[in-house]
């Protein structure tokens, strides 16, 4: 009897221990909760066992952080104690440079790391360990600032942790882009990717080639969905967009560098180059004139990858003038981006023009390429010279493989993981960026409540994102990123509806070790701070408490529904009679629902404990069926 109760208590403590486990974002490495808590108070100090600036910086961001919700300031201590946060740089086998050792007991808390970037992960911890009301903008009184006790070694499994943000097709403020820093930084991104060129706008300022901001930062604001808009006519204004000023270039960067950000450039040669044609028409192998898209029709999609251009988007691998325009780009790039490497794009070349201009043939002949593809990897391999020359290295699209793979090129696969994989066994360095996983531009929910995209990722999808593929040299993948195209998204309200929940998921997938991986405990993490983003004012999609609908028809043609969910405890209920449903409607249950014959509108609602979760979902029978 006293052996059983001994079971029963241990098994009652392990419960508690687990239900009270904190909830931070990526999980680190290692983590023991301990007993007791840490209060911090208008009297408790920071001690720095170091006269480093990073880590006094440091420091000094997170109590300006605290400040904002605790109206007080903590004061900088002379000597370590108790009711101290201690930083401490220690020689920590292990760690390495953006690792560290976070120790908090009823006394104080001590952190512990070899560099500053360690401490400031740190500290990313402790605000996700403080109660939610740290994520407040005002004073929030009344409020204990509580931590548990906590023991935590961590560091991250990749050291190339990426978010893309394309600033192209729709253009983000300076102040903007900080607030996208800051909150990547928040959950261990430590990588921008800046996609800066595109068919749209030209978003960076270039001394030698000044028309491309001045012609090529512009277009004409349309307003509905982007790909599907009516050609601007020739007297609109053409005054959309924007462009970053060099000295915008460096305050980003350093802004950047400060959250422990390096910035990536990217210049997308030689398809996506409408804004650098129409600021320099004799960059194109087509004569002609030219303006900046302004998300018209101007590319026809084939499906499977195939696709042809309507106006001629390219740069002309043929003509000399396009490799002293690059030179000098890339030249002026590299000077304001103190990152090794330089991303020169290289994807959704259309080459039907190249087909049929003579410049491409004589190239061909005189450079003995067997076709387009060989034509485009003579131009990878000339833009990858002019990269080297300028002290970088050049990393780009999967599609640089195509015709051949440059010498110590780095590949970004996002076609899948099959490009990455051939990278990988050739030799060169990946990073993992696929569709299938990590593109926070698609639809998170069911079709008929999200802004339309031509493809869907769940937020389970996105966590079962895995960088590293079996049979590939695991020294070889760098890491991986997400990747926020903004066709679709104008402002930075849609933004973060589109980054948040998939971006915690791919945050984790990319700092903590594969072996922790757990759903369940990670949609708990999750909604802690959808508890958080909501003190903050913060949007985020609430798509993984929705039903993703199936539609399938039986063997008398009868359409059939099914509502799978992510979170197993989701009751979802449904009408077929124009009513609203709520928790006393029938509910799935795994099975199949028949379609009655002369319904018009499903309409369906998740429910969790009886209380309503996620969003009603409202479409037509008409609409289901279309999707067979």
């Amino acid at each position: 009897m006293k052996r059983s109760l001994l079971v029963w208590t241990a098994i009652c403590h392990f419960l508690i221990v687990y239900a009270q486990k904190p909830a931070i974002i990526p999980q680190p490495a290692e983590m023991q909760l301990g007993q007791g808590k840490f209060t911090i108070t208008e009297k408790t100090g920071i001690y720095l066992s170091t006269n480093d600036f990073e880590a006094k910086s440091i420091a000094e961001k997170f109590n300006v952080a605290f400040s904002k919700s605790s109206g007080y300031q903590l004061k900088y201590v002379s000597q370590p104690g108790n009711n101290v946060i201690q930083l401490s740089t220690n020689a920590i086998p292990g760690l390495g440079d953006e690792g560290y050792i976070l120790s908090v007991n009823t006394e104080r808390i001590q952190i512990m790391a070899e560099k500053p970037a360690g401490f400031f992960y740190a500290l990313q911890s402790i605000l996700q360990l403080l109660p939610k009301e740290i994520e407040s903008r005002s004073v929030q009184s009344g409020i204990n600032w509580i931590i548990p006790s906590v023991e935590i070694r961590d560091k991250p499994r990749f050291g190339w942790r990426g978010a893309m943000l394309d600033v192209s097709r729709h253009f983000f403020t300076k102040q903007e882009v900080k607030k996208f820093i800051d909150d990547i930084a928040r959950y261990k991104y430590n990588l921008l990717h800046f996609h800066l060129t595109d068919d749209q706008g030209w978003r960076i300022e270039i001394k030698s080639y000044p028309k491309l901001t001045e012609v090529g930062a512009w277009n004409v604001k349309k307003t509905g969905r982007f790909g599907t808009f009516t050609p601007p006519a020739n007297n609109e204004p053409r005054d959309f967009g924007g462009f970053y000023t060099q000295d915008d270039i460096r305050e980003l960067v350093q802004y950047a560098r400060e959250r422990y950000v390096n910035i990536l450039p990217e210049i997308d040669v030689p398809g996506h180059s409408l804004a650098a044609i129409a600021s320099y028409p004799e960059l194109s192998c087509t004569p002609g004139t030219y303006k900046v898209n302004s998300g018209e029709p101007f590319m026809d999609w084939h499906g499977n990858g195939q696709f042809t251009a309507r106006i001629d988007n390219t740069l002309c691998p043929a003509n000399e003038k396009v490799y002293t325009f690059l030179d000098k780009v890339f030249s002026e790039v590299s000077s304001l981006f103190p990152f090794p490497y330089i991303h020169m794009g290289g994807d959704e070349c259309a080459k039907n023009f190249w087909e049929k201009n003579q410049q491409i043939k004589e190239l061909m002949v005189r450079e003995k390429l067997k076709d387009m593809h060989a034509v485009q990897s003579y131009f990878v391999g000339r833009v990858s010279k002019i990269v080297s020359s300028k002290g970088k290295k050049m990393i780009g699209w999967d599609e640089i493989l195509e015709g051949g793979l440059v010498k110590d090129a780095a590949v970004m696969s996002w076609r899948g993981m099959k490009g990455g994989i051939e990278a990988a066994k050739m030799g060169h360095e990946v990073v993992m960026t696929p569709t299938t996983h990590v593109y926070v531009d698609y639809m998170q929910g069911d079709a008929a409540i999200e802004p339309p995209v031509y493809a869907s990722l769940r937020l389970k999808k996105s966590y079962e994102f895995e960088p590293v593929p079996q049979g590939v040299d695991p020294n070889l993948i760098k890491g991986g990123q997400a990747n926020m195209w903004t066709e679709q998204v104008y402002n930075t309200r849609h933004l973060d509806y589109m980054m948040w929940p998939r971006g915690f998921a791919i945050a984790e997938a990319l700092w903590s070790p594969a072996s922790q991986r757990n759903w369940k405990g990670f949609v708990t993490r999750v909604e802690d701070q959808f508890n958080r983003f909501d003190v903050a004012d913060k949007k985020y999609a609430p798509s993984m408490y929705e039903a993703d609908i199936k539609v399938k028809k039986d063997a008398a043609g009868k359409l059939l529904l099914d509502f799978p969910t992510e979170i197993d405890d989701i009751r979802v209920h449904y009408s077929f009679d124009n009513s609203f449903p709520d928790n006393h409607y029938p509910s799935y249950n795994g099975t199949s629902i028949i379609v009655p014959t002369d319904a018009t509108t499903l309409k369906i609602q998740s429910y969790r404990n009886n209380k309503p979760v996620g969003r009603i979902i409202s479409v037509g029978i008409e609409e289901l069926r279309k999707r067979r």
